[in-house]
Parts: C-alpha cells; structure tokens; sequence
C-alpha cells in the first residue's frame, strides 16, 4: 500500500496548529480547489473522537464523496481520521504534531489505496499519489498561514 509522509514546520503554539488541522472549516478552505463542502455528519466547528464528517469534493472532473471518522485523538499530539465510506480501498491519515523549538512540526501520514487491484496500483503510482501530496500541501500550506497569523481567531474563537 503507499503511504505518504510530509512535514510541515508552523511557528505558532502545537494546540493551535492541532485544532485548525482538525477544523472542519478550515479543511474546506483548503480544500476550495475541489469544490470541497460538507454534505453530511459534522458539518463545521473542530472534530473530535468518535465524529464522523462526509465531504464531496470534484477530483479529476468527477464528483466524490467521502466519509470518515475520528478513530484516535490524543490532543495536542494526534488525532487520526480513517475513510468509512468511500472510493479508496483504504484511506487512513494520522496527523502527528510535535514542538521543535518556537515551532510546531506537523507530520501527515496518509497510508491509502486504490479499489481495482492492478489497475488501482496503477493509478496510484501514476497520478493519485502526487494529487494527493499536492492535497496535503496546500492544506498545510493554509493552516500555516492562518495559525501565524491572527486570522486562527476566526476558526478557534
């Protein structure tokens, strides 16, 4: 199965970077490039264990929908959300935070694969994983931003 891990380096406070990376606002923000929106379960506000969300978003022209839930918390350290219904075979992401200085590193482990055996292995060597890795980084990308920044107010107050 391929796994995907990224870092990222945010200077501002672990549980402030731990609760916009489970802002559920602040995924569909990121995730506007899709046309991301929420259709089901928690539909704004911070997941928390047991939570389940359901988003629809547009990936390669064609609509999808996906629905996870929060399998594992342990807040400001980790919380991991695991597809319960959707396209892939298999989708886990575990985000880690760690302090490293004045800074938050947050570590994104994606552990997914693709339904269709060989064909699905296929896809996700050719194109699905670094569509996803783009996923990632531009998510982060948007966290980073907003937690060094007064604008966090807006999703954590």
């Amino acid at each position: 199965m391929p796994v995907i891990e990224l870092e990222h380096e945010i200077f501002a406070p672990i549980e402030r970077v731990f609760d916009l990376a489970r802002s559920v606002d602040l995924h569909v923000r990121s995730a506007s490039q899709t046309r991301e929106r929420v259709v089901g379960g928690v539909t704004s506000g911070l997941l928390g264990l047991g939570d389940c969300v359901t988003f629809r978003g547009k990936h390669f022209g064609l609509w999808f929908e996906l629905t996870a839930t929060v399998d594992a918390f342990d807040r400001p350290w980790h919380f991991r959300d695991r597809m319960v219904e959707g396209t892939f075979a298999r989708l886990v992401h575990d985000h880690e935070f760690r302090k490293n200085g004045t800074a938050t590193v947050l570590c994104d482990r994606i552990d997914f694969r693709s339904p269709l055996g060989p064909l699905g292995r296929l896809a996700d060597g050719l194109f699905l994983r670094s569509h996803l890795e783009r996923f990632l980084r531009r998510r982060a990308g948007i966290i980073k931003s907003v937690a060094e920044s007064d604008e966090w107010r807006e999703y954590l107050e």
